[in-house]
């Protein structure tokens, strides 16, 4: 019997992600975001003819199970999908090439009743990006790499699990499971190291990797709302927060709501740690809707990126619903 799954990430660059002098061409126009992926993907191939993604790993593989349940065979049957960037320039539409690296696949592990695989891939856009880097030669002409390490463990009674192994600090990288649903992303998008560092030995093709960190996925209504707190009537106020700092306070006052667009927060009720939460999660509605008190310290793990607007903006049905989610944190 043939076993067969697969694990995918697809990386893109999320509005407001880039610094410094780099982030002149996006301001402009000449340069652009991504629009947020699909919850599900239904063909790869079109996103990328698309302009959906910078670049995409699909890890595939199978295994072969006899009666006694003992894999006796196995093998890899996924790729690197490789993007290009658009540029927009006095009017006219240039697109450029990105260079995809090879897929480095692992020799598969073969455990008690599972088999192991390990792949990356990624590369570098065709767009030539000069810069100081932290390394010898200490200055570099063509752009970083992004790549993703996936890992994908088969059992040869059916199941399987996935995991993002390591990936390039920049840009976002989003999960998805064997029915090409999204269930985790990046949770931390770092631009500065990833355009001082990532190239040469600095990356899996040169024998480094730089671990990732995940968060689960946010819900389909804060998903709507985020794109009416980024995209309403009224801008939001973009701010950044230190690792350890406090968004709120519980017990405090407040009527704002807020948008994380990168890093991982710790939302705190009675001084225990009862979630965790990082892009796309929408938070401070119950605060708007029970008195204009917070009921919980929300809290930075790692720095972060928040949009705050107030919470009039926003339609009181959809907090509504938003904070009997929320309730799950009450304790």
């Amino acid at each position: 019997m043939r076993i067969e799954s697969s694990v995918t990430s697809i990386s893109w660059i999320p509005s407001e992600a880039i610094e410094g002098m780099t982030k002149v061409p996006f301001q402009m126009g000449v340069a652009h975001y991504d629009e947020p992926p699909p919850d599900v993907i239904v063909d790869l191939e079109s996103l990328r003819d698309a302009d959906r993604f910078r670049f995409a790993n699909r890890l595939s593989a199978w295994i072969d199970v006899d009666d006694a349940g003992r894999v006796t065979g196995h093998g890899y049957s996924g790729c690197g999908y490789i993007g290009a960037t658009t540029m927009r320039l006095g009017g006219r539409v240039a697109t450029f090439a990105a260079v995809p690296f090879p897929d480095r696949q692992l020799e598969a592990v073969v455990l008690e009743g599972s088999v192991r695989f390990v792949q990356t891939a990624g590369g570098r856009t065709g767009v030539p990006a000069p810069r100081r880097v932290l390394h010898p030669p200490f200055v570099q002409v063509s752009a970083p790499l992004a790549w993703t390490t996936l890992a994908l463990t088969i059992s040869a009674e059916g199941g399987s699990a996935h995991e993002l192994v390591g990936a390039s600090p920049f840009p976002r990288h989003w999960i998805y499971d064997d029915k090409d649903t999204l269930v985790l992303k990046s949770g931390l998008v770092d631009f500065k190291s990833w355009y001082q560092r990532a190239f040469g030995a600095h990356t899996p093709w040169g024998d480094e990797d730089s671990p990732a960190l995940v968060s689960e996925v946010e819900s389909a209504l804060e998903r709507e709302l985020s794109g009416h707190i980024m995209r309403g009537g009224s801008k939001p106020r973009i701010s950044s927060l230190a690792a350890g700092r406090a968004l709120v306070t519980e017990g405090g006052e407040g009527s704002d709501v807020f948008l994380v667009l990168d890093g991982v927060m710790s939302v705190e009720v009675k001084g225990s740690s009862v979630a965790q939460i990082g892009p796309g999660a929408v938070l401070g509605e119950r605060a708007l809707l029970e008195g204009g008190r917070r009921t919980a310290t929300i809290r930075t793990v790692t720095p972060c990126r928040v949009a705050t607007i107030s919470g009039e903006e926003l339609d009181p049905r959809m907090l509504s619903e938003l904070a009997e989610a929320h309730r799950r944190e009450d304790v």
